[in-house]
C-alpha cells in the first residue's frame, strides 16, 4: 500500500490530494470501462484534477473510441 509521504510528493506537485487519488483509482478499478456513465465520471474527475475543461463534444468522442476499444497506444494519435 502506498504511504502518506508518497501521496504528499504527488499532492504537493500536482495539487490532487489523496482522496481524490484514491477516489480514481477506486471507479477505475470497480468500474466497467465499457460503460458509457462510469467513463463520463472518470472523464469529469480527469477534468477537474487537471483543471482541463472537456467539452461536451470531445467527452463523447472520448467515450465512443474507448467503448469501440479504438485507443491508439499513442494519445497524440487520438484525434
Amino acid at each position: 500500500m502506498l504511504d502518506d509521504k508518497f501521496f504528499n510528493k504527488v499532492e504537493k506537485k500536482t495539487k490532487v490530494d489523496k482522496n481524490t487519488i484514491i477516489s480514481l483509482a477506486e471507479k477505475l478499478q470497480k468500474g466497467n470501462m465499457k460503460n458509457k456513465e462510469t467513463l463520463s465520471e472518470v472523464i469529469d474527475t480527469l477534468s477537474k484534477m487537471t483543471g482541463k475543461k472537456v467539452n461536451p463534444e470531445f467527452k463523447n468522442k472520448i467515450i465512443e473510441k474507448v467503448i469501440a476499444d479504438e485507443v491508439p497506444q499513442n494519445v497524440d494519435n487520438m484525434f
